[in-house]
């Protein structure tokens, strides 16, 4: 039986101190005024539900872009929070257009002084950063100011499935403990927050203060173009530029994702820009004018789709100074689905040139490392180049069988340029500051396989989240490799193949796979034949990274087992392996 708009207006007033207005157009828009003596506005979420419009109306509010949000129809997976406290004893309306006034969402939202949800749920991770609540996507405006690390990332505060870019934040002054932070930059009239970057003006180049956090984002509304904003209060609040946008779209879909860096040899700005399939590269002397210097990329990498989230970075190679450019690009990865390039070459201040490589070349060959890119800032004494990913892939991304969150960030990487014995290739292996959060060491003995080998038990108190390091000989071994496995018969494998010269994951048994029918393909990744194997694999509650050789080949894979796998089983097909210094490492 429907209710009449007399009953929901007396349970609203009973439950939420509020009152309800039909104000019926012909989209059918209901409008919900509370009086506000809380500090949230909890909207109940289905995520199954088509998606609804909802629009915020606030005293002196200055924003009134209208949010997409799975609106409850039949029932409540969760809640998400809209933040009213700084409205307290005044009137806000909530506006839901086009949906029914019996609509199970609109009756049930309340208002509430606490905002709760299962932190600690099955598939958080412990060591590897992902979104207090809500959905996230590509790290974006990675900085390094005065000892602390800021990342910022494509949010969604409203859901756990992509949509109403925010910019979220969270700072660390040691890439392994993350502080959670108020949202910076929200929706405005030129549309939603897409991904960008931040730079400190060291010289006030912009104006806006002398060591100012600039942020440099896409501002993507009915085209995209590049925006900036700025903080003096160490990018904890940021002020959007007046004269937005900085970079209007010359009249192309795709023109989003700038990473800008200050260009020494040039004395001036550069931003990579992903534009359609192509790099194009501006100039600036202060952010706000851009001139544009150069467009890389025709008939050379993978363009089997579009290009996304570039980063032009130098770095030093036996004595010299040589320029990398990563690019994603979804679909099209060599396992389907997202996946990241990269080119190695040089950078004169306005063309990049890339040396003569097998390309296309890959970051990271699992399925699950996209639209990763570099810190900026980062000290010179220190010198690093540090890379974050988002650890998806949008084949699936919105279907995997988290509730309150979805999604998290690779570990924080080192990336080197190094040769791997036919050319060079861009290595990367966990920060070192990743070693701090190794507990309780344990050292195996020596393995000698033959045919097959397990350790029974990685760890007494399994919590999902450890590391496994170690060496494997293969004696005349052609095919062989080791596997994580639960009393379950779940297992995740890991395959090297020297007859084809590839290594490869296998996850179709390594527990729920069926949420998307894509999950479940393999992943190869090309592999040179080496007398032994150097094996770092960091495993964390529903994630697998694998680094081989020192991070020669990387592969990064999801995978959400009923139980967390404490086995480690070794096998070969013919011939046999010694496996030495295996350490297991729990992760506190």
């Amino acid at each position: 039986m429907k209710k009449s708009i007399f009953s929901i207006l007396i349970a609203l007033l009973l439950i939420n101190s509020s009152c309800i207005s039909q104000k019926k157009s012909a989209g059918e828009n209901i409008s919900v005024d509370y009086q506000i003596q809380s500090s949230y506005l909890l909207i109940p979420v289905e995520e199954k539900a088509p998606e609804v419009k909802i629009k915020v109306s606030a005293p002196n509010s200055t924003t009134s872009v209208p949010y997409d949000v799975h609106l409850a129809l039949n029932q409540i997976d969760y809640w998400v929070p809209v933040d009213v406290k700084k409205w307290k004893g005044q009137k806000v309306t909530i506006t839901y257009l086009d949906v029914k006034a019996s609509t199970l969402g609109v009756n049930e939202a309340k208002q509430s002084d606490r905002f709760d949800f299962k932190y600690d749920e099955t598939y958080r991770p412990q060591f590897h950063f992902s979104p207090e609540h809500g959905w996230m996507n590509d790290p974006n405006g990675m900085v390094y100011l005065d000892g602390e690390y800021h990342l910022f990332y494509q949010y969604n505060p409203y859901g756990c499935m992509w949509g109403n870019m925010h910019w979220g934040h969270a700072v660390s002054t040691d890439l392994t403990s993350w502080t959670y932070l108020p949202t910076v930059l929200a929706p405005d009239s030129l549309g939603a927050i897409f991904s960008g970057s931040a730079v400190i003006d060291v010289n006030n180049t912009a104006g806006f203060g002398k060591n100012a956090m600039v942020a440099i984002y896409t501002s993507a509304g009915k085209v995209q173009a590049q925006s900036i904003a700025y903080s003096t209060d160490k990018g904890r609040t940021f002020t959007k530029y007046t004269k937005n946008p900085v970079l209007p779209n010359p009249g192309i879909t795709d023109f989003r994702d700038p990473k800008v860096s200050w260009n020494e040899a040039a004395n001036q700005w550069v931003m990579a820009l992903a534009t359609k399939q192509t790099v194009t590269f501006f100039g600036s002397p202060n952010l706000k004018d851009w001139t544009k210097l150069s467009e890389f990329g025709e008939g050379i990498g993978s363009h089997a789709a579009v290009w996304e989230c570039p980063d032009l970075f130098p770095m030093t190679y036996d004595g010299k100074t040589k320029w990398v450019l990563i690019v994603s690009l979804n679909p099209g990865g060599p396992n389907g689905g997202s996946a990241t390039q990269y080119f190695i070459g040089n950078f004169d201040g306005k063309t990049f040139k890339p040396d003569a490589l097998p390309y296309p070349l890959w970051l990271d060959y699992g399925r699950d490392n996209y639209a990763g890119v570099t810190f900026n800032n980062i000290p010179k004494a220190d010198g690093r180049r540090i890379f974050m990913g988002w650890m998806s892939n949008w084949d699936y991304a919105n279907q995997v069988p988290t509730l309150n969150f979805r999604s998290a960030n690779t570990s924080p990487r080192e990336l080197a340029i190094v040769h791997n014995g036919q050319h060079l290739i861009v290595s990367s292996n966990p920060v070192k500051e990743m070693n701090s959060l190794k507990d309780r060491i344990s050292e195996m003995p020596d393995l000698q396989v033959d045919k097959e080998a397990t350790i029974t038990e990685l760890l007494k108190d399994n919590d999902g989240s450890y590391e496994i390091e170690m060496s494997i000989q293969p004696v005349n071994a052609e095919e062989f490799g080791f596997s994580l496995n639960n009393a379950k018969n779940e297992v995740l494998k890991f395959n090297f193949d020297n007859s084809t010269g590839f290594f490869s994951i296998d996850r179709k048994k390594s527990g729920m796979t069926d949420f998307n029918d894509r999950f479940a393909l393999g992943m190869n990744a090309p592999l040179g034949k080496k007398g032994v194997y150097k094996i770092r694999l960091l495993v964390d509650k529903a994630s697998a990274e694998l680094f081989i050789n020192d991070g020669e080949i990387t592969m990064t894979t999801l995978f959400f087992p009923s139980e967390w796998m404490n086995q480690l089983k070794f096998y070969c097909k013919t011939g046999k392996l010694k496996v030495e210094n295996i350490k297991i490492n729990n992760i506190k």
